[in-house]
């Protein structure tokens, strides 16, 4: 399962262009029986995501994929209430699910609000996966962010092709995680 607000969602472009269907085209052609369930939700925050994500959990899921904070970073919202929430989302997801591996994706924000909030911002990410033992893909975006030809004219939206390198960056992460092959389950 792919948690995470627009970027996830595939804001702008076709479903079947977000990083989360190539991924499970990936999962596909390797023959892992695994079903991808693509849960991003356009404008969401960690806040948001804490209230909604007992209700995703309603199907057993093997892989959960947690990509929410861009939308807390751009906003300036307080580190600790960022933290907190993400926090809350993994207990919530080791509660209703303690067979689940968690992999964190990492994000980082531009300086605009000061180099210390977007340090501190891109710290929190580490912190977390390293205090609660998860997988961490380190950046998201790694390649895609900030490069403009990879990115819808808002400059935050990436396009199929820049879907395609994220769902690669993903895709290193996720590959040995994923037992071969299985009976269908979801991530």
């Amino acid at each position: 399962m792919f948690f995470g607000n627009s970027l996830t969602a595939g804001l702008g472009v076709e479903p079947e262009e977000a990083f989360p269907a190539l991924v499970g085209q990936k999962i596909d052609s390797a023959g892992l029986g695994y079903t991808v369930v693509n849960a991003g939700l356009s404008g969401e925050t960690t806040a948001g995501g804490r209230s909604r994500v007992g209700w995703v959990l309603r199907q057993p899921v093997d892989v959960f994929v947690l990509e929410l904070g861009g939308n807390d970073g751009l906003r300036g919202l307080p580190l600790t209430d960022t933290r907190r929430n993400l926090q809350a989302i993994i207990d919530t997801v080791r509660r209703i699910s303690p067979q689940t591996q968690i992999v964190l994706a990492g994000m980082q924000i531009p300086p605009n609000l000061g180099a210390d909030y977007a340090t501190q911002f891109k710290q929190t990410y580490i912190d977390l996966a390293r205090e609660n033992k998860l997988v961490l893909i380190p950046f998201l975006l790694e390649g895609v962010g900030g490069v403009a030809k990879l990115n819808q004219p808002d400059g935050i939206h990436p396009t199929p092709a820049g879907h395609r390198l994220i769902a690669r960056t993903v895709w290193d992460i996720l590959q040995p995680l994923l037992k071969q092959p299985v009976a269908t389950k979801a991530l």
